[in-house]
Order: C-alpha cells, then sequence, then structure tokens
C-alpha cells in the first residue's frame, strides 16, 4: 500500500529519522528502549522515560553547532521496547546481558533507554565480556552500593555494587549515601568524585579521565543533574551537576578514551513539563556525537 508520506508525522524512533536512514543493517548505533521499574522506592514512573524521551528527541535540531556535526549519518536505529521480565530482577538483568551480547556481537554501538537504574547491570555484565579492560563512569546523585535492598540483590539501590564486582568504577556527582556505602568506598578504595568536588574544581574533567581505563561505559542517571534542570526523577537530591559540567566531563573522557557504550536512565516524565525529557533526549544526542566525532572509535 503506497501512502503519501508527507501527509504523515515524523516516525517513532529516536530523532524521528525516517526508516531508510535508520535501518539497523545500515546502522551503527542502536537505541534499547528497556521500560523496567520494578524496584524503584520513592517516586515512581520511570518506565514511562524511555516513550517520553523518544518523542522529545522527534523535536531536536540534529546539526549540532558545538561540533559542526549531524551525528545520526553515522546511523541510528530504534529497537523494540524490551519487554520486562515478570519473574524477577536477576531475571530481567539477564535478559538485558543476553539482548546487549547479541548486539554487540554484531558489532553495534548500543545505548540503554531506562527505566530504573537496575537496567545498568545487565547492559554492563555483556559490555565487561565484549571488552575485558572496561571500567565504567558513573554520573548519580547516590552511590547505590548497598549489598541489597528490599530482599534482592539487584536493586536500584545496589546496582554499582553489582558492576563493581565486574570491573572498576569511577562515580560522579554523588551527594547522598548510607554508612554502609560510605564504608563500602573506604574498604574498596573506590574512585568517587562528590558533587561539591566536581562544582569547585576547574579542570575536573580531567582528573575524571585519568581515573578511568582505556575502555569506558558510561551510566548516567538523570539525577546527577541538579533538580533545577532535571526535577522529572525519584528522588531529586539539591545541590546537583548542571548542563555543562557534565558534557565538559563526557568531551573530555570522549577525547581521551574509548566511550564503547552508554545508558541515560531514571527518567521519571513529569505531566505537564517536557522540559526534562527534551533534556535527556539532547543529553544522548552530544553524547553521540561527542563519541563519533571527537572519540578513537573502538574495533568493529
Amino acid at each position: 500500500m503506497n501512502l503519501p508520506a508527507d501527509d504523515f508525522g515524523l516516525p517513532f524512533s529516536y530523532g524521528g529519522l525516517p526508516s531508510e536512514e535508520s535501518t539497523f543493517a545500515r546502522a551503527r548505533v542502536v537505541i534499547l528502549p528497556i521500560p523496567y521499574e520494578q524496584t524503584t522506592t520513592y517516586g515512581t514512573g520511570t518506565k514511562a522515560g524511555p516513550q517520553a524521551l523518544l518523542a522529545a528527541s522527534r523535536h531536536m535540531e540534529l546539526y549540532d553547532e558545538e561540533l559542526d556535526y549531524e551525528v545520526y549519518q553515522v546511523g541510528i536505529h530504534t529497537l523494540r521496547e524490551l519487554e520486562p521480565e515478570a519473574s524477577g530482577p536477576e531475571a530481567m538483568v539477564e535478559r538485558i546481558a543476553r539482548v546487549t551480547r547479541a548486539l554487540l556481537r554484531q558489532g553495534k554501538f548500543v545505548v540503554g533507554l531506562g527505566g530504573e537504574h537496575t537496567v545498568t547491570v545487565g547492559l554492563v555484565r555483556a559490555f565487561a565480556e565484549q571488552f575485558p579492560g572496561l571500567s565504567v563512569l558513573q554520573f548519580d546523585a547516590h552511590a547505590d552500593l548497598r549489598e541489597a535492598y528490599q530482599g534482592t540483590p539487584f536493586n536500584h539501590a545496589s546496582i554499582m555494587r553489582r558492576v563493581s564486582e565486574l570491573v572498576p568504577t569511577v562515580q560522579v556527582g554523588i551527594r547522598s549515601m548510607s554508612r554502609e556505602e560510605a564504608d563500602w568506598v573506604k574498604q574498596r578504595g573506590l574512585r568517587l568524585f562528590y558533587a561539591a568536588e566536581v562544582l569547585r574544581t576547574p579542570d575536573i574533567a580531567t582528573a575524571i579521565s585519568e581515573a578511568l581505563t582505556d575502555q569506558v561505559y558510561i551510566t548516567i542517571c538523570l539525577d546527577g543533574l541538579d533538580p533545577s534542570i532535571m526535577p522529572a526523577v525519584g528522588t531529586p537530591e539539591p545541590g546537583g551537576l548542571g548542563w555543562y559540567d557534565v558534557l565538559r566531563i563526557v568531551r573530555r573522557v570522549a577525547e581521551t578514551r574509548h566511550i564503547v557504550g552508554f545508558d541515560v536512565v531514571e527518567l521519571f516524565p513529569i505531566p505537564g513539563n517536557i522540559a526534562p525529557d527534551f533534556l535527556a533526549a539532547k543529553l544522548v544526542y552530544k553524547v553521540l556525537g561527542y563519541r563519533f566525532k571527537l572519540g578513537q572509535l573502538h574495533p568493529g
């Protein structure tokens, strides 16, 4: 059936890209929406995050004036939402890992969209197998280093504990943790940059980059940003990072390390307030731009 394409709106894909420009075969980048929410404890609604981000992305300009670059030309394919696993968090983590492994084997650059932060464990599990020298850069308000929470070690409050068991981690923007987590940081000598340190240190981006290995996976929990610009999160801790604070760090990492993948998680859409959705969508595009314009491309 042939229909006049000009009479229809943009496709519901990241950036509103037409299908002929974003086929799976052509795309170097795949967007993996994961609307999973099972262990959140305060504000809820992150399962709607991927769809809100994708909807906002259709209204972005695809030219990046900072980079003089249009990263969509590398090909960005949006996958269907990953079906949540009803049998529990651990099974969901393994489902995410299984799908991610398949994508990495096909040479795709994977971008995960949460959903709650638990999804990162599954993503990193697959990336750690593919990239043996991997480290993880976490932007977050919370350390997420509890051994377990609410009866499961695969809780959003425990995800970086699980990740740190797989690969080295560097945490940025932290401004809330429990005594248990503080003791764990000291015992393990984990590299952590508190939000106050980031905000008062001029060249903090260099120190953060130097703390990472050559191959880096980035996880961006949106509550790492200040609630004045990102209120759409479950626990909006005051005193967070600004837009340019995050971009400055990601840019430096892209210039000096191999970014092999990333995720953006914990968007909790607020009815009537589209600004946070748009910020999240644009943040994905900025990270992709830095990675493909400035970064050294990883093998495959």
